[in-house]
Parts: C-alpha cells; sequence; structure tokens
C-alpha cells in the first residue's frame, strides 16, 4: 500500500515502516504528501480538531480555539482566535465567501470573511456541528443551523434579526450534519434524519445498526455524492440513500419526498469518513491490530479504501495503509475524511497530521512503472499521453555534452583511451532523468544488448549528441557490433567518426559483418579513403581473402575508383561486374579485358557487347578475341543470331569455327547466311565428311544430281533422297533416282510407298524384273491406288466447287446488270459529251447506257459489224470487254 510521505524532513517520531504496496504489483489508484509550510507550524504547537475544504482554500480549526485559513500548498493566510477550547465545527457556503464556527464552550460564530456581517450566540451546552445554507452568501438564503442537544435553524428576518426554530430534540446530542441544496441530513445517537427545506418536512429516518457503538467515539460520517444522493458511514456500516419524488396518487398524509437506500455492506473496519470519487466510494478506516510484541490490542495505521458499491457488498479496488503522525493514540473520532469536489483532492485530517490523498496521473502511472521496471510499458504510456504527461519526457530535446574536436585515428587503429576521456567528461555534465534512456540503461545492465540497440532508433530518435553518446556507451562495454545495425544513415547523420570507430570494430573481428555494413552504409557516412587504407593493411596480411577483396572493390566504386574495382571484380569473377560496367559506362576500360569477361560469363559478356556495339566495336571484340577462337565464335554465333548481315565480313570465318566448335549449327548458317563463299565452305565440308552440309552446298551450287548421288551413296537413305528430290521438283532427278534404285528392293519400296503424287508409278513398275522379291509390295500397291482415289475424289470435289462458284457469280452479275440505273439531266454523253437527255422532252430520243454506266446517244456510237450484234462501250473495250460489253438500250 502507498505510504505517505513528506516533502521536505522526516520527524523522528514518523514510522520507517513500509506499506504493503511496496511487495505489490498492484498500481495505487492514490498518491499521498503531506501538508506542509504552514501547516507544519500549526501543528506543531497545537492540535487538529476540524477542517474543512472549499476549491480555493482551507478552513482549520484546532484544540485551542484557533481558525487558520490556508491556501492548498498549506500557507497560512488568515488566523481566528475563535475560542479558548476546540473548535468543533467549521462549515463554508459554496462561494466561500462566508464561515460558520462553533466550539465546546457552547459559541457559535457566522460572519463574512470579505465583509463585517457576523452574528454570535452563547449556548449554555457544548454545540458539536454548524452548517450554513449553501447559498448563504444571497440575501434570502441567510439559514445556518446548529446541532447541540437540539437541531436549531436560525433564520435573518425583519430588521436584520435572526430567528431560531426548533427543527429537531429528544434523542440525544446532534452528532454530524450536512446541507446540500434543500436538503440537510444530521445524525444524533439515534440515526440519520433527513429534511426537506421546502416542505419542512423531515422525510426519512435511518437508524444506525450497531447500538452497542458509543456514538462520541464512533461518530456517523455523512457525505452528499450530488443533490439527491447521501453517503452514510457509522461504524462499519455504509449505506447509499437515494432521494425520490413520490408519487401523488401515495402522498396522502406523507412528504412528497421518500428516501431509499440504493447499496448497503458491512466493511471490515470501522468509518472515520468517506467520499465519493466517480462512481466509487473512498473510505477512511480506523483500524485496530493485536501487537505482534506485547499480544495487545493498539491502534493501526488508517486505512484509505476505494471500492466499488454492490447492492449488497462492495468490491475492494485499492486498499493503502497510511503512516500519520501519532497514529498510535488516535481514536475513531481523531480521524476525518474532506475532499474537494473540483479536483479530486481528499484530505485526511489527524490531530497532528494533515495528508493530502490525490489520484495519479499519467505522471504517477509512469512513476510506478519505471519503479516496477516496467520500461517498455511506461514508454508506450508516455507516448499515448506524450500531450498531457508534465514531468516526463520520451526523449530529451536538448543534451548539453561536451563537444571536443576529437581526431583519434592514428594509421586506421581508433585509440580507446581517448574515447574513454571523452566519455567520461560528457558523462560528468549529464544530468536528465529520461524514460526511453532508462530504459536503454536498463537492457544494458540485463545483458539485452541487441534490444537495448534496436530502441535506440524509437528513443533517440534525430538528437545526434543522444546518438553519439550512446554509441561511446556500447563502445566501452564492447558491444558496438549491436548497435551498428540500428545507426541512423539519413536524417539525422552521425559524425564519420563514429561509422568509422564502429567500422574498425568489425574490420578487427568480423570481415563478413563489416562487408555488410559497406554494403548497406551510403559511402558518404565515413571517411572513405582511411577506410580503404585500413582495408588495404589487412590484406598485406591476408592477400587471398575474398571478402576483403570484394568489399575493396565496393569502396573504390564509392571512391569513384572504378578501373580498380573492376580490376578486382575480374579477379574474383564476381557477378557484379557486369552491372558495376553498365553502372559506370566503363567500357573504355575493358576493350583490354574482353577474354577474361568472357572466361567468367560468356553468355552475359557476348549480351553486354553487343548491346554496346557504338563503344566497343565488332572488329576489336573479334581481334581481341583472336587467339580464343571458340569465343570468338560464341560471340560471332550470337552477332548472326541477332543480325544475318551486321557481322558478314567474318562469315567465311565463321564457316571453320562451327565446323570446329557447333556443327550442329553449321547447316543453319549455311541456310540463312547469304555472303558466305559456297566454295570455301564446300571445300571444308567435305574435308570434314559433313555429308548433309555438302549435299546442301552441291544442291544449292545446282550440281543436285552430285547431291542426290551423295545421298543414295553416301547416306544410303531413301526417304531423304525422296524428300531432296521433291525439294528440287526435277524431273532428270526422278529419273536419276529410279534407275538407282531398280535393283535395290528396299529403295523400290521407298518409292513406291512416296512417288505416286510426283511421278506417274506406272514408269517405276515397268522397269522393275520380273522375279525380284520387293518387301511389302502389296502394301505400297494398295498405298498408290488409294492415293490414286484420293487425287480423283480431289479432283472431282474441286470440279464441283469450280461449278457451284461460277453459278454462283453468274447469278450475282446477272442481278447486278438488271437493276435499273438513273439517268438525269446531269449526266452526259460520253462521246459527244452533250446532255444526254435532250431539253424538248416531247421528241423522242435514243440512248445506249452499258452496264458500265457508260451513256451515249444511240446515233453517236457506230454501227456495229455483221458478224456479231453486241455492241461494246467505246471506252471500257480496251479493258478487253470489260464490265460494259452488255447493254442496256432506252428508247422514247
Amino acid at each position: 500500500m502507498a505510504e505517505a510521505e513528506e516533502k521536505e524532513t522526516r520527524s523522528n517520531e514518523e514510522s520507517t515502516d513500509e506499506s504493503e504496496e511496496d511487495e505489490s504489483e498492484e498500481e495505487p489508484k492514490l498518491k499521498y504528501e503531506r501538508l506542509s509550510n504552514g501547516m507544519t507550524e500549526i501543528l506543531q504547537k497545537d492540535a487538529a480538531s476540524c477542517m474543512t475544504v472549499h476549491e480555493k482554500f482551507l478552513a482549520l480549526g484546532t484544540h485551542y480555539g484557533k481558525v487558520y485559513l490556508l491556501d492548498v500548498q498549506g500557507n497560512i493566510t488568515q488566523k481566528f482566535d475563535v475560542s479558548p477550547v476546540k473548535i468543533n465545527q467549521i462549515s463554508l457556503d459554496e462561494s466561500g465567501e462566508h464561515m460558520g464556527v462553533c466550539s465546546e464552550d457552547g459559541k457559535v460564530q457566522v460572519f463574512g470573511l470579505y465583509s463585517a456581517e457576523e452574528f454570535h450566540e452563547m449556548f449554555d451546552c457544548p454545540i458539536k456541528i454548524v452548517a450554513v445554507h449553501p447559498h448563504f452568501v444571497r440575501s434570502h438564503f441567510k439559514q445556518f443551523v446548529t446541532g447541540g442537544k437540539k437541531l436549531l435553524l436560525y433564520e435573518r428576518g425583519w430588521m436584520n434579526r435572526w430567528k431560531p426554530s426548533v427543527l429537531h430534540e429528544g434523542e440525544g446530542n446532534i452528532r454530524n450534519v450536512k446541507w446540500r441544496g434543500h436538503l440537510i441530513a444530521w445524525a444524533n445517537n439515534m440515526g440519520v434524519k433527513i429534511l426537506d427545506m421546502i416542505s419542512k418536512q423531515r422525510i426519512t429516518n435511518v437508524p444506525r445498526d450497531d447500538i452497542s457503538l458509543r456514538p462520541d467515539m464512533y461518530p456517523c460520517s455523512l457525505c452528499w455524492k450530488d443533490n439527491l444522493t447521501l453517503i452514510i458511514g457509522w461504524g462499519n456500516s455504509v449505506k447509499i440513500c437515494s432521494v425520490k419524488e413520490r408519487h401523488a396518487s401515495e402522498m396522502r398524509d406523507l412528504p412528497n419526498r421518500y428516501v431509499e437506500i440504493v447499496f448497503q455492506f458491512d466493511t471490515e473496519f470501522y468509518i472515520s469518513g468517506l467520499a465519493p470519487i466517480c462512481d466509487q466510494l473512498v473510505i477512511l478506516s480506523y483500524v485496530k491490530e493485536i501487537s505482534e510484541k506485547t499480544e495487545v490490542e493498539c491502534c493501526a495505521r488508517p486505512r484509505l479504501d476505494i471500492v466499488q458499491p454492490l447492492p449488497e457488498s462492495c468490491e475492494e479496488i485499492s486498499s493503502d495503509a497510511l503512516t500519520v503522525r501519532g497514529f498510535q493514540e488516535n481514536e475513531c473520532r481523531d480521524y476525518h475524511l474532506e475532499y474537494s469536489e473540483g479536483e479530486s483532492l481528499f484530505y485526511i485530517i489527524s490531530p497532528r497530521d494533515v495528508v493530502v490523498a490525490k489520484e495519479r496521473d499519467q505522471d504517477d502511472h509512469i512513476d510506478w512503472l519505471l519503479e516496477k521496471k516496467k520500461y517498455e510499458e511506461a514508454l508506450m504510456a508516455a507516448e499515448i499521453s506524450q500531450k498531457t504527461i508534465k514531468k516526463h519526457k520520451i526523449l530529451i530535446d536538448q543534451l548539453k555534452l561536451l563537444h571536443t574536436p576529437v581526431h583519434i585515428l592514428l594509421g586506421s587503429v581508433l585509440s580507446f583511451i581517448l574515447i574513454k576521456k571523452m566519455l567520461c567528461l560528457r558523462r560528468c555534465q549529464c544530468l536528465f532523468f529520461d524514460i526511453g534512456l532508462a530504459y536503454i540503461n536498463h537492457l544494458v545492465e540485463k545483458g539485452e544488448y541487441d534490444l537495448a540497440a534496436r530502441k535506440c532508433q524509437k528513443i533517440l530518435g534525430k538528437n545526434t549528441e543522444l546518438w553519439e553518446f550512446e554509441v561511446y556507451k556500447f563502445k566501452e562495454i564492447g558491444q558496438l557490433k549491436a548497435i551498428s545495425r540500428y545507426l541512423p544513415r539519413r536524417d539525422p547523420v552521425l559524425k564519420p567518426l563514429i561509422y568509422e570507430m564502429v567500422l574498425h570494430e568489425f574490420l578487427e573481428s568480423d570481415y563478413e559483418g563489416f562487408a555488410t555494413l559497406i554494403k548497406e552504409w551510403p559511402g558518404d557516412l565515413y571517411n572513405n579513403t582511411i577506410i580503404v587504407q585500413a582495408v588495404v593493411d589487412h590484406l598485406k596480411k591476408d592477400p587471398q581473402n575474398r571478402t576483403l577483396l570484394q568489399t575493396l572493390a565496393e569502396l573504390y566504386t564509392y571512391d569513384q575508383r572504378y578501373g580498380r574495382a573492376l580490376e578486382i571484380y575480374l579477379t574474383l569473377r564476381h557477378k557484379d561486374v557486369f552491372q558495376l560496367i553498365h553502372k559506370h559506362n566503363l567500357f573504355s576500360s575493358i576493350r583490354d579485358k574482353i577474354v577474361l569477361l568472357m572466361d567468367f560469363d560468356s553468355e552475359k559478356a557476348v549480351d553486354m557487347l553487343l548491346d554496346n556495339e557504338d563503344k566497343i566495336s565488332i572488329d576489336r571484340v573479334v581481334e581481341e578475341l583472336e587467339n580464343r577462337p571458340e569465343l570468338q565464335h560464341v560471340y560471332l554465333h550470337k552477332l548472326f543470331k541477332r543480325d544475318h548481315h551486321k557481322g558478314q565480313r567474318y562469315h567465311e570465318k565463321q564457316i571453320s569455327l562451327y565446323a570446329e566448335y557447333d556443327r550442329p549449327n553449321l547447316l543453319p548458317f549455311l541456310r540463312d547466311s547469304t555472303h558466305c563463299p559456297l566454295e570455301k565452305a564446300l571445300e571444308i565440308c567435305q574435308q570434314r565428311n559433313f555429308v548433309e552440309e555438302t549435299v546442301y552446298l552441291l544442291s544449292r551450287m545446282g550440281n543436285s544430281r552430285s547431291a542426290l548421288k551423295m545421298i543414295m551413296e553416301e547416306l544410303q537413305d531413301v526417304d531423304k533422297a525422296i524428300e531432296f528430290a521433291k525439294e528440287q521438283d526435277d524431273g532428270e532427278l526422278w529419273e536419276d533416282l529410279i534407275l538407282y534404285s531398280i535393283d535395290k528392293p528396299p529403295f523400290i519400296t521407298g518409292l513406291l510407298n512416296n512417288i505416286g503424287t510426283h511421278v506417274d508409278p506406272i514408269l517405276l513398275i515397268h522397269r522393275i524384273k520380273e522375279g525380284m522379291e520387293i518387301p511389302n509390295l502389296r502394301d505400297s500397291l494398295v498405298k498408290i491406288l488409294q492415293d490414286y482415289n484420293l487425287q480423283i475424289l480431289l479432283r472431282e470435289g474441286c470440279k464441283k466447287i469450280l461449278v457451284a462458284d461460277s453459278l454462283s457469280l453468274l447469278k450475282k452479275m446477272h442481278r447486278t446488270q438488271m437493276k435499273g440505273v438513273l439517268v438525269d439531266e446531269e449526266n452526259i454523253c460520253e462521246s459527244c459529251l452533250s446532255p444526254i437527255l435532250p431539253s424538248d422532252a416531247s421528241k423522242s430520243f435514243n440512248v445506249v447506257v452499258f452496264h458500265c454506266r457508260h451513256m451515249f446517244h444511240k446515233e453517236c456510237l457506230p454501227v456495229p459489224n455483221t458478224v456479231s450484234s453486241v455492241q461494246f462501250c467505246n471506252i471500257c473495250s480496251a479493258k478487253h470487254r470489260g464490265p460494259g460489253s452488255a447493254i442496256l438500250e432506252m428508247k422514247k
């Protein structure tokens, strides 16, 4: 449970016992502090007897009859000597301008704090309570009540005279009274009553539950939650009462209001005070316990509980034991609980101490999380509430560090001694409290270095000074590698020294990690020259280390020394060499390195060279590859595939290259090339006995008979021979093929199966010698007949189609020619060029209109010959009897 602590100094008599809250993981709902300053001075000489809280100030009554007005910080603003004996009650109106005071000697005073208005009255018995009307400042509400043996109402009447009237008597002393709106609630020895000031009727009587408790030792606590809800605490019983309007049909002689108890429950301890907080209750409890040493019942620390009322019980939300001065000597009646509605402040009053309890805000919540080392939750809470928190900051906005120029690179080695001295100087000047940094420190202490480094990104943000400070701290504990992945690279950018320090750490112990950082970090973060020199120094010890060589090439690239980078990449046969050449246009640097590129990756090299012919010419590439004909062939082959004409001057060379390294592509090359010398090609193919290629070249050179003879003699493939004869479509070739095959039965079978559509099979059959055994002769003859029948069917089918199409077109032409032709005044005779129609329509005329739409006067046409009476259009006759071969004659 939470322990209230004094802000300045602690009294020697104050208990140092820790509260139960220290052992609990549950966060308290309230925070506590002692009311000090003037309050401390008062309670050192006097004892508090009562206190009333206003939103603007506090009013404290003491056992020595003094009344003090204090501000909320406990500073004394006014002092009143009211009585020589104990002040029993102080009452303020809502405006805070009028105060009522009563004391143990029977004195009652009601006066204005800012006016001369005052009322004095002396009674012959102690007056325990006084309450002024909440709106006492208004002239028609000049009322207050007092309580001793009677409950008296004082009202100011005519000529400012105060008129008393008895509201209640006969049930013992009045112990407590609370006035809210038009309702007055008071407690006497028998119970609690409520009076409606409008009707002047008492509307309820709530009897006390435990009559065995002395009412003067265990007084009743009253509190209005609102204008119609009264909270009663007496002994260990709590009742929440609601004032309601009675229905008109139920009134009769009853008051127009009644009270319903909506919640009722018992508590573990005796109640000294209570107050509302939202829909919950704050209860101040007096506690007794058995001492472990003396085994005698004694007074324990009072408790402040927050409970959630239920219909017949309550749920405890929080419970705090309070260490107040002199709690061992206090009784239940010595404690009081007052509260300020506007600010949710709760004042725990005891004779020698006043403790203020207030709801914990987000800053307090964060403090508690930090105390419990729940830094992740604290950071999240601060982010969510960063606009409302006042005490904490997610990120230190400005951290004043010692800015001393430091150049601690000795060759390529960082001087750790200088770093440590600089770190110590900076630490001396860093005085801060920050959630994020506390979280990072906590993670580092736990050894969770990677998580601590990852959190730096979020916590340190763009503060370069904090980043540098944390890097030095990680350096000191030997964990630079952990933070390296999370260092900012853009907005912000740290000093180059920071990045160089991290790179050096990796270079000393982890080449792979060093290479990764060089790839990931932009080259402008650090001094490239220094890092290059450091890598070169390490390569002197291990010159064949591929990781360092590759990294050095990347550093040369960042430094725009592309030639050196290219040399290393080619030596390593690294895949990025082509990307480097393209990206930085290094074609001038690779003119003498073409063989190396081809050896590394011929496909990519050839593609790159062909894509950039304007930068490295074909002739230059062929020249460079002269001593590597296999690579020369790869290049020229791809060139030929892209464009058959670009490398035509090398087609003769390619014949030998194809013959040597790529025979499958030789024949396609010979077929597609129009620039290779056929004689040279034929010579090479004949030397190497390439039959198919030789056959092609012979046929292309016009020597088809030699080509066919080679197929028959060298390949002995009748199918190829037949195919070749079909391609050439030469009767003499077919004759040679038949003569060659006539004494070879397998060849005759092949011819019979394939010759039918090209040569009359009868010519072959007549030449077959009698008695020659021919394989599959019957099947071959059947196939010949089937092929012949198929040809007949095809011819008949084609004939039918031709006849049908001719008839269809003839009908279409007939329909077209039978259509009428429009002849009007705009038409002219194509011979005399005069209008085709006469100007006098009454005269007869003859007009000849051809189907070509040319028109003539009949007399303008030549007389047809005697052989044929058909006339033709003079204009279209030159087109070999065009569409005007028929005529349409018009007569009138």
